[in-house]
C-alpha cells in the first residue's frame, strides 16, 4: 500500500515538474518557459495551466511555442473545468481554467 502511495507522489512530482502556471506577464514569457522545458531531456510532455483571464494568454503561448519553436510538438489533450474561489471577505464565485498539454510528436 505504501508502495502505491509512493509511486502516486512520485508521478505527481513529475507531473508538476513539468507544468507552467499562466498569469500576468506577457505570452513570450511563458512561450520561453515552455521551450525550456521542453529542452530539458527528460520531458516529452508539457502543462500549461491558467484560470479566468490568464486562459487567452495561455493558448496563445502554446500556440506561438507549438507553430514556431517547437514544431514537433502536438496538443496531446485540453481540460476545462470551473472552479470555485472564495476571497479574503468570504464571497465564493466561479472561475473557469484550462489545462493543456503538448506532447512531442511520436
Amino acid at each position: 500500500m505504501a508502495d502505491e502511495e509512493a509511486k502516486k507522489e512520485e508521478s505527481t512530482k513529475e507531473k508538476e515538474e513539468h507544468t507552467i502556471f499562466v498569469g500576468t506577464k506577457p505570452p513570450m514569457s511563458y512561450v520561453l518557459a515552455i521551450v525550456t522545458e521542453f529542452k530539458k531531456e527528460d520531458t516529452s510532455e508539457v502543462t500549461i495551466k491558467a484560470r479566468g483571464r490568464a486562459i487567452s494568454r495561455a493558448v496563445d503561448a502554446a500556440e506561438i511555442a507549438r507553430n514556431r519553436f517547437v514544431t514537433d510538438t502536438e496538443v496531446k489533450d485540453i481540460k476545462i473545468d470551473t472552479e470555485s474561489v472564495t476571497n479574503d471577505e468570504g464571497d465564493t464565485h466561479n472561475v473557469s481554467s484550462i489545462e493543456i498539454t503538448l506532447a512531442i510528436k511520436k
